[in-house]
């Protein structure tokens, strides 16, 4: 239950052409505390409950639980859910033997488009794909319990 993950900008939308999928995510937070989140995430008709803990010094690495549960609950707890609801689009981007994560942010974060990388380790290497940019793992403005509270079209 350890995630392991860096996090980059992406600086144009080449990777579109390798996504083997694209899912529509809406999530909220039940609770953005320093020390943990509670999230609430809609993935097509699946609903999730998911608790984070805080990230290590380096930003890659923290504590992650998750759980599917009915689409009906994650819907009504979506209404309890702090103030920011997020919207964006998942591609699933196979490249060098990891999957990139690419979110491409609706709303008021439209513009923001962020990969991530799941490691098996914090020091494992892998390949960069031209359209990745530069990479912001641990600036807390680009943690989705951020970008709820204050999105990217108010920097």
């Amino acid at each position: 239950m350890i995630e392991i993950e860096r996090k980059f900008l992406v600086k144009s939308m080449h990777f579109v052409d390798n996504a083997v999928s694209s899912t529509k995510i809406v999530q909220g937070f039940l609770n953005t505390h320093p020390e943990r989140t509670v999230r609430i995430r809609i993935k097509e008709e699946k609903g999730f409950l998911t608790v984070k803990g805080k990230s290590n010094e380096t930003g890659t690495t923290r504590f992650e639980w998750e759980t599917e549960i009915a689409h009906i609950d994650a819907q009504k707890l979506l209404q309890l859910c702090e103030k920011g609801v997020l919207e964006k689009t998942r591609y699933l981007v196979p490249f060098e033997g990891h999957n990139f994560e690419v979110d491409v942010f609706d709303g008021e974060n439209k513009g923001l488009i962020l990969a991530e990388i799941e490691l098996t380790t914090e020091s494992e290497l892998f390949q960069k794909p031209h359209w990745l940019g530069e990479e912001v793992t641990g600036d807390i403005k680009y943690y989705n319990s951020q970008l709820s509270k204050q999105p990217f079209n108010t920097w």
